[in-house]
């Protein structure tokens, strides 16, 4: 083995141990060897046979070393046990948009968490506010709260804010659950030039 690979099944053999609670010393003893060839091996400076580094990954509970077959490898699952959580995710422009755009389905108060204050967000408040949304920041975070009308009022768009933005075009979906005909304005945004042409 290059001194490369045995520097990084060093490295894996040490982590596994510490996962284990084992000192150096504990692991030779289970191994039949000295601590200092632990150590060496940890340090990558000791040849490693493939016996030993099995005997090794059989102490420590843990695969050092795996050989892909290429052969599909089968899970088994067991489940039965509830799970529960949360995890914080990075807000993004696409899905903040989207979230909003989809709160025209709710027929009820939709809160959005942790939203992006950016200003396409800014421009979709504007036209859900325009067709009678009640909308507003919560105190203190960067939730949006967004409770519908009674009935949505398309006659009343503030087109100045729907031409600035592409993304009205993704009400309609929703609307097309609400209205059997409906107009929008055309979708805006940002001006781009033209593509360049290449000679044929």
């Amino acid at each position: 083995m290059t001194e490369s690979y045995l520097s990084r099944i060093g490295g894996l053999i040490r982590d596994a141990r510490r996962h284990k609670d084992l000192t150096q010393a504990e692991l030779a003893q289970l191994l039949g060897t000295s601590q200092s060839a632990v150590a060496r091996i940890e340090q990558g400076k000791q040849n490693l046979s493939l016996e030993m580094i099995a005997r090794i990954g059989e102490k420590l509970d843990s695969e050092i070393v795996q050989v892909s077959s290429g052969v599909p490898q089968n899970l088994r699952i067991v489940g039965g046990g509830k799970l529960s959580g949360e995890i914080d995710v990075r807000t993004s422009k696409n899905a903040a948009v989207a979230l909003l755009c989809a709160s025209l389905l709710n027929k009820g108060r939709t809160t959005l968490r942790n939203l992006a204050r950016i200003e396409e967000v800014n421009r979709i408040t504007e036209v859900l506010t325009s067709i009678g949304f009640k909308i507003r920041w919560l105190p203190d975070s960067s939730d949006l709260e967004i409770v519908p009308p009674e009935t949505i009022d398309l006659d009343a768009m503030d087109e100045t804010a729907a031409r600035r933005t592409r993304t009205i075009i993704m009400f309609l979906g929703p609307l097309m659950h609400e209205f059997e005909t409906f107009e929008l304005p055309y979708a805006g945004g940002c001006d781009l030039a033209p593509a360049p042409s290449s000679p044929t």
